[in-house]
């Protein structure tokens, strides 16, 4: 019993020295594995923030190159295939017919607010759809709406807008497509967008964190330039847009986003 206790009594502890050791030496290691994980958190964001660059720029420059591929067919004298402003960021606008759904007046027009008596059969046009009227030998023509399609008796009306003249026999209507590009960095300067604007619609996102979007055009001389006299003349049109990330890099101080540029070239087929 004595020798237990006496090997109970002489038994040691830890000392205050070793149990601050221990602690620092926590404390290095917990701080390294912290600082491992964060910077594998800071670089996934980047690789996320570059994914969604990608991501919006390349459908932007898909969506650019399908419209203006499409510029100037079916297109009625008087109404140009691309418009061009550069105002940079620059903004485009492209008309193309969509389809072969077209008609011809029956009759003259009485006056501008009457009803359009049509040669054929209009069961492709629907109400609410905008549309141009022209007349073929005297040139000039302008978009309106539908208001109702009456297919059985081949009437369209437009109720809601008066026409600016009275249209001739034979003149021509035609289902067109105009649709707008442009960067929006006023609205939400922290958010810059690519808009997209069909004919009498309220403009609409297309893309987020779209910053910047130039357009050239080379014309059938071989010239570039910026915006084009005459669309007629454009053969090529070369689109560089750049994405930014959505989020602000902390450890950049003169610009604080990233930003990847990407170009593209699309030879316009329906224009001559």
């Amino acid at each position: 019993m004595r020798t237990l206790l006496r090997k109970q009594t002489g038994a040691r502890g830890f000392s205050i020295m070793e149990v601050l050791i221990s602690l620092v030496l926590m404390g290095m290691v917990t701080t390294a594995v912290l600082k491992t994980y964060l910077t594998q958190h800071e670089h996934y964001l980047i690789q996320d923030d570059i994914s969604q660059i990608q991501q919006s720029a390349r459908a932007s420059i898909d969506e650019l190159t399908r419209q203006i591929r499409m510029a100037g067919y079916g297109l009625p004298d008087g109404l140009e295939a691309i418009d061009a402003y550069n105002t940079n960021p620059d903004t485009i606008t492209v008309n193309y017919q969509t389809s072969d759904c077209d008609t011809y007046l029956a009759a003259a027009m009485p006056m501008p607010s009457a009803e359009l008596k049509c040669a054929t059969d209009i069961s492709c046009l629907s109400d609410n759809q905008w549309v141009y009227i022209f007349e073929p030998d005297s040139g000039g023509g302008e978009w309106f709406v539908i208001t109702h399609v009456q297919t059985a008796s081949r009437m369209l009306q437009h109720n809601t807008m008066r026409l600016s003249r009275s249209y001739g026999k034979d003149a021509v209507i035609l289902l067109m497509y105009q649709v707008k590009f442009y960067i929006d960095n006023t609205t939400d300067p922290n958010k810059p967008c690519m808009m997209i604007k069909l004919f009498g619609q309220n403009p609409q996102v297309y893309a987020e964190n779209i910053s910047d979007l130039q357009l050239t055009y080379r014309l059938e001389d071989g010239t570039i330039v910026d915006v084009p006299t005459v669309s007629e003349d454009i053969r090529e049109v070369k689109i560089s847009l750049t994405g930014r990330s959505a989020n602000p890099d902390p450890d950049k101080t003169s610009d604080p986003y990233r930003l990847r540029t990407y170009t593209s070239s699309v030879n316009v087929r329906n224009i001559s």
